[in-house]
């Protein structure tokens, strides 16, 4: 089988036991498949994501907010990272399928961390079943995806607000889960503390592919990327970044103090009030 049609199998399989396989078994034989890269985009969106009948996936406003003190909350807390790792494994196959014409190290990188994220599902599910839960008890939001949905039809967008963007949020947000769970008492929250070290740790790359191709598309085509992501993230109404930023994380993972210093304008332009 070709590489990016298996991609886009795995992308379609619904159950999410059968998607991590399908990827963990794409990964191992990848020296085997041959690569299309000229492959023309094929109509299947209305099969893809394949997605379980749960979680119940609800407007970001309406899903709960719990307290990690208690069981169930901290329970929600894995659950919701668990959920984000899912909708990451099928954003990087969406990447590996869709996009036609790219070097082949792009489809290896995009595969790479789709094999990546499903590790981290694994982790995730397995801290959950030892809590006494599954992927699919508690309500998520589709937010990933939806920007997925927006640049399907820009490799160049997608790499500027998914990897580098949506991704990136979560090299600031772990620093802030990990403070919280030193609060609790449970030996759960102290198992979630390594899985979220291994989960940061492997995003690093996974936001420096996405700054890398980000850079690469737009040397191709004449663009400047410090001027050309803000006028991406206009377009696409893409989410406004806040700090605190993970700054070391981010400067690891390819940002530029250029495109930091960016980010901290933004959050002052918001707290200036306007001119009467």
């Amino acid at each position: 089988m070709e590489l990016r049609e298996a991609a886009l199998r795995a992308l379609c399989e619904t159950q999410a036991t059968d998607k991590v396989q399908a990827v963990q078994r794409l990964w191992l034989e990848r020296k085997h498949l041959a690569l299309d890269v000229q492959a023309p985009l094929q109509d299947v969106d209305h099969k893809a994501p394949g997605r379980p009948d749960k979680p119940l996936l609800q407007n970001p406003q309406q899903v709960p907010q719990r307290s990690v003190h208690t069981d169930k909350g901290l329970a929600a807390l894995v659950h919701s990272v668990c959920h984000i790792e899912f909708n990451a494994i099928n954003l990087a196959l969406d990447a590996v399928w869709r996009f036609a014409g790219l070097p082949p190290a792009y489809y290896q990188d995009w595969l790479r961390v789709a094999y990546e994220e499903s590790t981290h599902f694994d982790l995730l599910q397995n801290l959950l079943s030892q809590m006494g839960y599954a992927y699919g008890d508690f309500a998520a939001h589709d937010g990933l995806w939806s920007m997925c949905e927006k640049t399907a039809d820009d490799v160049l967008a997608r790499m500027a607000l998914v990897p580098r963007t949506l991704e990136a949020r979560g090299l600031d947000a772990t620093p802030l889960i990990q403070a919280k769970l030193l609060l609790s008492s449970s030996p759960h929250a102290v198992a979630f503390q390594p899985v979220l070290d291994t989960i940061l740790r492997d995003e690093v790359g996974h936001v420096a592919i996405g700054n890398h191709w980000f850079r690469h598309l737009c040397s191709q085509q004449g663009l400047d990327p410090l001027t050309h992501y803000p006028a991406l993230v206009q377009r696409h109404a893409a989410p406004r970044l806040k700090p605190p930023f993970n700054k070391p994380a981010r400067l690891a993972a390819g940002f530029t103090q250029e495109e930091m210093d960016w980010l901290m304008a933004q959050r002052l332009t918001e707290l200036t009030p306007s001119n009467p």
